[in-house]
């Protein structure tokens, strides 16, 4: 069997990679790597803890792996001081050296290794859309700690491990992530545009998102550098018209960008995450004939509901 070491295996997108395997990719061995004990794990997945910082036994898992796929990072939902900036640029930076660290001490290298990153890395764009190979760079903290992230990451070039770095977009699935949120808010009838609505919702549906990452593990030839998204992003006024029509909700009222502050100091987060245009095309993805289960969100949202 194909052997996968998963870290961060706890969080909404990692639960979804080892379901996704379970179904779709059962001659794959799957070791799971995480902070804390995952319960109601399938029997056949090993459960591995890790600190995310130094090394230990864990390592020993990374001899022969067919694939690395490594999630870590601490959350961007939160506020912005001092102490969750550091946090978010630690266990991002921490993670990724230690993994390729512990990479360059094994006998038997690993073939693969894929980083999931964030597609936060490009600059505010309400008409240019970013691909990989024309994106602009944008600036401020969180594109900071993507450049910083990616740096990390091809510090270990010189391995015989393939590498790629996934820029993903806004991951939509029913078990987590944003979308539960913004079913609920639509529900409480708070499903109007968000600030002007003029702003670009860059998505993946989290089955096309698992998809990818096998989808790239099995080719041979392939870029280092991939935009993880469908090929349609969507301006927020529209994406959420359409998340109402899928729900049945006629009634809405429309979020200014006061109200977003006030919310976002409420819960304990940032209007960044939803104001900030995130325009991106998955121009590398198309040109290697990935095809896309769920390319609109029309057809995404209607899976979802």
């Amino acid at each position: 069997m194909k052997k996968i070491v998963l870290f961060a295996a706890n969080g909404f997108i990692g639960r979804s990679i080892m379901d996704y395997v379970a179904v779709y990719q059962k001659d794959y061995e799957l070791i799971a790597i995480s902070r804390k004990s995952i319960p109601d794990l399938p029997a056949k997945i090993q459960q591995v803890l890790w600190d995310g910082k130094t090394t230990g036994d864990w390592a020993l898992h990374l001899e022969g792996a067919d694939l690395i796929i490594n999630l870590a990072g601490k959350s961007v939902n939160c506020r912005y001081t001092q102490e969750n900036k550091a946090a978010i640029f630690a266990s991002r930076l921490d993670s990724t050296r230690i993994i390729g660290e512990a990479i360059q001490d094994c006998r038997q290298k690993p073939a693969c290794w894929i980083n999931c990153a964030s597609a936060t890395i490009y600059e505010h764009s309400l008409e240019q859309a970013n691909t990989e190979e024309n994106g602009m760079i944008g600036q401020g903290f969180s594109v900071n700690v993507c450049r910083a992230w990616e740096k990390a990451f091809f510090a270990f070039r010189d391995l015989p491990t393939r590498q790629i770095i996934l820029r993903s977009t806004i991951v939509l699935g029913k078990k987590g992530g944003v979308y539960p949120v913004l079913k609920k808010l639509a529900r409480f009838g708070l499903g109007g545009k968000m600030g002007s609505g003029d702003q670009f919702v860059s998505w993946i549906h989290i089955h096309d998102f698992c998809r990818t990452l096998f989808f790239l593990f099995e080719k041979e030839h392939t870029s280092s550098v991939y935009n993880l998204g469908a090929p349609q992003p969507i301006r927020n006024q529209e994406f959420q018209r359409e998340l109402r029509q899928s729900l049945g909700i006629p009634y809405f009222i429309n979020q200014p960008k006061w109200m977003l502050q006030l919310g976002a100091v409420l819960i304990g987060t940032e209007t960044e995450l939803i104001l900030k245009s995130r325009y991106v095309f998955p121009e590398n993805l198309l040109r290697e004939q990935f095809r896309f289960e769920f390319p609109t969100i029309q057809s995404c949202l209607k899976d979802l509901r």
